[in-house]
C-alpha cells in the first residue's frame, strides 16, 4: 500500500516538473477561457451566507470557504457531496453508492442533524429525521456558481439547525448559461450519465434556461463480500427565469426529480426468525417552485421577498412519507447614520406530512401540521473606518416542538491592511427535535424470550418524547487570513464549542405491551437530553499559485470531541460517538495546465480512523485528465479512489443497513457547449 502511494505521488511530481510552462500571456488567455480565478480574484469573490448581504470573502467574520464552479469541474466530481470534500472542516463520508454522511465540526452520521443545507436560499433540511437526504439533491453541476461552506453556528440569521455549519449552494443566473450544453459519459461505477441544458432570452430583460439530467450508478461491495445492491438511478429536470429592469430583479425557478435507490437491510419481525435481511428499493420523487423579488433603493439599501413550495414523496419497505412545505421570507437592509448597516427580516414556514406506517417505523399521529415563525435583526457597526467592524445580531423563532428559541451572536473583524484579516465570534444556536424524536417509534430488534420457553418474543423499540428539548451550542471562534504575496493565500480558524442537552436514549423496564395475553414483551428506549459535551479544533486552508501553469490547494483539519453523560444516564452508545469522527484530515489538490489545451488535476486525501465505528484510516487519490480540442468541446477521463480496489468510509447504525465499501472507479465524459 505504502509503496503504491509513494510511486503514484512520484509519478505526478515528475510529470509536473517535466511540463513546459506557459508564458504569462498564455496563462492569462487560458484563465479567461476556463474561468479560473487568480488569488486576487478569489479574495474579491462576493459571498452572502455569513451576513445575508454581499461582502468580499477576505472581509467576512466567519470560517468560510468557497468552492467555485471551476473547482468542481477540475476535480472531476459527479455529485455535490463529493465536491464538499474540497472544503476544510467538513467530514464527508460515503456510506454506499447513494448515501452520504456529511457534517461540520463533528456529530457526523446518516442524518447529520447540526448542519443546515440550502439551495438558492431554500432549506433542504428534513424535519422527519433531522438532516439531509443527499440522494434526493442531485443537481446539474455546470449550473452551480459556487458553494459557500460556513463552519460554525449561523442561527442568528438562518435559524434552528444551523448549529455546526451551513452549506449554501448558489446557482448561476440565466445570463451566464446561454446557449446549449450537452454532457454524456460512462464508466465502471458511473455506468451512464447525460445532461442537457438550453438557455435563451425573452426580450432584453428576461433570460431563461431549462435542463434535464440522468445518471445510473453501479452498486458497491458489501464488507462481507458480494454485491451490496445499493444502485442509484436518478432523472432530474428544471428551469429558471431571471428578469432584471432598473432597480428590480425577479428570479423564478423550479425542478422535479425521480430517483430509485437500493440498499441491503435487516428488518425486524414478531414472527420467527424475528428478522430478515432484504434488498430495499426506495422510490423518491418530488419537486419545488421558488420565487424571489429584490428591490434596490441604493447600493446600501434594499429589500427582498422569497417564497418557495416543496414536495417530497418517499416510498419503501421501511416508511412512506409525503411532505409539503411552504416558506416565505422578507428581508430589509438599510444604513442608519454613518456607522450602522442594519438588516432585519421576518419568516414563516408551514410543513405538512402524511406518514404510511410500517412495523419498523411508525408515527403517532400519522399526519401532522407544523408552523415556524421567526424574526431576526443584525447591526454591523463601523468602529474604525475600513479597519474595525462589530456585528451584533439575534434571531427569535417559535416552533411547535419546543416553543420560543433565542439565537444571538457577536462578531468582530479587524483588517489592518489588504493582506491581513483577524476576526472573532461568540454565538449561540439550537437544534430543535425532529418529528421522529417527538412522536416516532422505531422497532429496532426482536429476539426470543430467554425467560420462558415458547414465550412471547422480546422487542426493543425506540420511542420519541414530547418533552424532548432543543440541543444547544455556545461557540467561541477565532480566525486569521493572510495574503503574504500575490500568489499565496492562507486561512486559519480555531474553535471551542460547548454543547448542552445532547440527545440520549434511555431504557425503561420490561413491559407486557398487549396484556393480558401479550404478543410480545417490550424493552423501551426513550429519547432524552442527558448528555453535554465539547468540541475543539483547528482548520487550515492554503492556495498557492506556484507558477502560471501550476496551482496547489491544500486543507488540514484537527478535531477533538468530548462527551459527558449525566449521572443517571445509561446511554453509553451516544457517549461513544466521540469515536465517530476523524481526528485528522488532510487534502492536497494540484491543477496543472498542460500545452495544447490539456489539463492534469490530482487530488490526494487522508482521513483518520473512526475508532467507534471500526473504520480504518485511508488514503484516496483522484486524477482527472482533460483536453479541449476545440473551443466548444471538452473531453475528460477521471479516476477515483485509485489506491484501493475498495475501502470503508463509514458505517450506519440506522435500521441495520449493510456496511458497504467504496470501490475504485474510472469514467470518461464528453461535454459540448455552443
Amino acid at each position: 500500500m505504502l509503496r503504491k502511494t509513494v510511486i503514484t505521488i512520484l509519478f505526478f511530481v515528475i510529470a509536473a516538473t517535466a511540463v513546459k510552462p506557459y508564458n504569462s500571456c498564455q496563462a492569462e488567455e487560458l484563465a479567461a477561457e476556463f474561468g479560473a480565478l487568480s488569488i486576487d480574484e478569489l479574495m474579491d469573490v462576493e459571498v452572502t451566507t455569513v451576513s445575508k448581504k454581499k461582502q468580499k470573502l477576505f472581509d467576512t467574520a466567519a470560517a468560510i470557504y468557497v468552492i467555485t464552479n471551476e473547482d468542481i469541474r477540475r476535480s472531476g466530481v459527479t455529485s455535490v457531496p463529493e465536491a464538499l470534500r474540497l472544503a476544510p472542516g467538513l467530514e464527508v463520508a460515503r456510506l454506499d453508492s447513494n448515501k452520504w454522511a456529511v457534517s461540520s465540526r463533528g456529530f457526523n452520521g446518516r442524518f447529520a442533524n447540526k448542519l443546515l443545507v440550502l439551495i438558492d436560499g431554500r432549506s433542504v433540511y428534513t424535519p422527519l429525521f433531522a438532516g439531509t437526504f443527499w440522494e434526493e439533491k442531485d443537481m446539474l453541476l455546470d449550473d452551480i456558481e459556487r458553494i459557500e461552506v460556513v463552519r460554525g453556528p449561523g442561527g442568528a440569521l438562518w435559524g434552528a439547525n444551523a448549529v455546526n455549519g451551513i452549506i449554501n449552494i448558489i446557482t448561476k443566473t440565466t445570463e451566464d448559461t446561454q446557449g446549449v450544453l450537452v454532457n454524456v459519459g460512462a464508466g465502471s461505477e458511473e455506468k451512464a450519465f447525460g445532461s442537457f441544458r438550453y438557455g435563451g432570452k425573452l426580450g432584453n430583460n428576461v433570460s431563461y434556461r431549462v435542463f434535464a439530467k440522468f445518471f445510473k450508478r453501479d452498486s458497491f461491495a458489501e464488507t462481507s463480500g458480494g454485491d451490496a445492491d445499493d444502485k442509484w438511478e436518478d432523472l432530474t429536470g428544471g428551469f429558471r427565469v431571471d428578469w432584471n429592469a432598473d432597480s428590480n430583479s425577479v428570479m423564478f425557478s423550479g425542478g422535479i426529480y425521480n430517483a430509485d435507490t437500493g440498499e441491503t437491510q435487516t428488518i425486524s419481525s414478531l414472527q420467527p426468525p424475528f428478522g430478515k435481511t432484504v434488498e430495499i428499493d426506495r422510490d423518491l420523487t418530488g419537486g419545488h417552485l421558488l420565487g424571489k423579488w429584490t428591490h434596490l433603493f441604493s447600493d446600501t439599501s434594499d429589500m427582498s421577498l422569497q417564497v418557495y413550495y416543496d414536495r417530497t414523496i418517499r416510498d419503501s419497505e421501511v416508511v412512506g412519507e409525503i411532505r409539503d412545505t411552504f416558506d416565505i421570507d422578507f428581508q430589509r437592509r438599510f444604513e442608519l447614520g454613518m456607522r450602522h448597516d442594519i438588516i432585519w427580516g421576518l419568516g414563516y414556514r408551514f410543513t405538512a406530512d402524511n406518514i404510511d406506517d410500517r412495523f419498523t417505523l411508525s408515527f403517532d399521529p400519522e399526519s401532522r401540521r407544523d408552523h415556524l415563525v421567526s424574526a431576526f435583526a443584525q447591526d454591523e457597526i463601523m468602529l474604525i473606518k475600513d479597519q474595525l467592524n462589530l456585528t451584533l445580531g439575534a434571531k427569535l423563532e417559535h416552533n411547535d416542538y419546543t416553543g420560543l428559541e433565542f439565537q444571538p451572536n457577536a462578531r468582530i473583524i479587524w483588517t489592518p491592511s489588504d493582506k491581513h484579516t483577524l476576526w472573532s465570534a461568540v454565538s449561540r444556536a439550537v437544534r430543535t427535535p425532529s418529528r421522529i424524536e417527538d412522536d416516532g417509534r422505531i422497532n429496532s430488534q426482536v429476539f426470543p424470550n430467554p425467560f420462558v420457553l415458547d414465550g412471547p418474543p422480546i422487542l426493543g423499540a425506540l420511542s420519541g418524547d414530547h418533552d424532548a428539548e432543543s440541543e444547544t451550542i455556545l461557540a467561541y471562534e477565532l480566525g486569521y487570513r493572510i495574503r503574504p504575496t500575490d500568489r499565496i493565500f492562507l486561512d486559519f480558524s480555531g474553535f471551542y464549542n460547548i454543547y448542552n442537552n445532547l440527545r440520549t436514549l434511555e431504557q425503561g423496564g420490561l413491559i407486557n405491551e398487549n396484556s393480558p395475553r401479550p404478543s410480545h414483551l417490550l424493552i423501551p428506549l426513550n429519547v432524552n437530553n442527558k448528555m453535554d459535551g465539547e468540541t475543539y479544533g483547528i482548520e487550515m486552508s492554503a492556495e498557492i499559485q506556484v507558477s502560471d501553469w501550476l496551482k496547489l490547494k491544500g486543507t488540514y483539519t484537527y478535531l477533538e470531541m468530548q462527551l459527558h453523560l449525566d449521572g443517571d444516564s445509561i446511554d453509553t452508545l451516544s457517549e461513544g460517538k466521540e469515536g465517530d469522527i476523524p481526528e485528522n484530515q488532510f487534502s492536497l489538490w494540484s491543477f496543472i495546465d498542460l500545452p495544447w489545451e490539456m489539463e492534469l488535476d490530482t487530488g490526494f486525501r487522508y482521513v483518520d480512523n473512526l475508532s467507534n465505528l471500526g473504520v480504518d484510516s485511508y488514503i484516496s487519490l483522484d486524477v482527472r485528465f482533460g483536453w479541449k480540442p476545440t473551443k466548444n468541446l471538452e473531453l475528460s477521463i477521471v479516476g477515483q479512489n485509485l489506491l484501493d480496489s475498495e475501502h470503508l468510509e463509514f458505517t450506519s447504525s440506522f435500521f441495520d443497513v449493510q456496511d458497504t465499501e467504496i470501490e475504485r472507479g474510472v469514467y470518461g465524459s464528453i461535454k459540448w457547449e455552443f
